[in-house]
């Protein structure tokens, strides 16, 4: 079993989380703040709808509980991995991302750390930031039944892109923990090996912005509208 270095001067304010309109927030001093995921999740709302009214609700549902159990699965193996416990189960999937780890992961900064920014006005928790090839990192942990095309997933990248602005923005944005790369793992369903699509922060946090005022408007109009009604 490998053992992997701790940085042990890196703390961060835990946030709890509330629901607001169905979506998620964090509680921040600064206030609610939505999630990241909940930000970037417009760019597939309408393809999640069309897909429901496709395959139908109750086996579409069975489908999402099925993902989302398997995700949380190979997430706590890997939280669990990289924390140095003893990982007594295993699956093929987490074996998949475990090899990458195992050859490229660094110091760790960080794992499942809460994030916010005032300036982004956004929340989440943030998979692993950690030294990927030598270099500060956002890393995060996928599961999927097929390999991913890049188009299919410019929203992890938008995402990673925030985790790396809002550590900065609790670092008080010192060089050395700002996070230059972005990191997405993706383990798939019967491959021998995980996907790794090895990205710049820069190259997509103008895109997040810009989702980020989108759901702004969109909550706002939302609002009115249940006013209205």
């Amino acid at each position: 079993m490998q053992t992997f270095k701790h940085r042990d001067d890196i703390v961060l304010q835990d946030l709890k989380t509330k629901n607001i309109n169905g979506k998620r927030h964090y509680v921040t001093p600064n206030g609610n703040y939505p999630s990241v995921t909940s930000v970037t999740s417009q760019l597939s709302a309408e393809g999640i709808k069309a897909w429901r009214a496709r395959v139908g609700e109750k086996k579409a549902q069975e489908i999402i509980t099925k993902a989302s159990t398997r995700g949380t699965s190979v997430h706590k193996l890997c939280e669990d991995y990289i924390n140095n416990l003893e990982v007594e189960e295993s699956n093929d999937v987490f074996e998949q991302i475990k090899s990458k780890l195992d050859k490229h992961l660094g110091t760790i900064y960080a794992v499942e750390a809460p994030l916010y920014s005032s300036k982004l006005r956004v929340a989440g928790r943030v998979d692993l930031i950690a030294e990927w090839k030598g270099k500060l990192s956002i890393i995060d942990f996928k599961t999927a039944k097929k390999t991913k095309k890049e188009e299919w997933i410019e929203g992890y990248f938008m995402q990673e892109s925030a985790y790396a602005y809002m550590f900065a923005e609790r670092m008080q944005w010192k060089e050395d923990f700002y996070p230059k790369d972005i990191i997405t793992i993706i383990g798939v369903d019967g491959k021998d090996e995980a996907q790794v699509f090895e990205k710049k922060a820069k190259d997509y946090l103008t895109k997040f912005k810009v989702l980020r005022d989108a759901y702004e408007l969109n909550a706002s109009k939302g609002k009115t509208l249940k006013q209205d009604s």
